[in-house]
């Protein structure tokens, strides 16, 4: 069973930074695939990246590419999302996702099986 800890989350101005943290546990077998998905108010949950094995690919919302930057650290077993020039409409609840790799079909919600509680990020404008 994998337990995924979300931190990092809080209020900021437009054009400002924030990273979140996402602690994975309690899983030993095969590589695990992981992303971060995000929820504004009244919206549908949506994709913001996915990594893959071993910090290589990955695949970026439009909407963020070029301003959020995803990592993570395998030692640690912890993902990371570096978000820079942040905008109010990327206010939203963040969620990190993870799925054994050897599983995932794809990068929509449905296709991860283990979900952190979310963080909390609001941009001002």
């Amino acid at each position: 069973q994998v337990q995924l800890v979300e931190s990092g989350g809080g209020s900021v101005q437009a054009g400002g930074s924030l990273r979140l943290s996402c602690a994975a546990s309690g899983y030993s077998g095969s590589s695990l695939c992981m992303g971060w998905f995000r929820q504004a108010p009244g919206k549908e949950r949506e994709g913001v990246v996915v990594i893959y094995t071993g910090g290589g690919r990955t695949t970026y919302a439009p909407s963020v590419k070029g301003r959020f930057t995803i990592s993570r650290d395998n030692a640690k077993n912890t993902l990371y999302l570096q978000m820079n020039s942040l905008k109010p409409e990327d206010t939203a609840m963040y969620y990190c996702a993870a799925e054994p790799c050897f599983l995932l079909r794809g990068t929509d919600m449905g296709d991860f099986g283990y979900w952190g509680q979310g963080t909390q990020v609001t941009v001002s404008s």
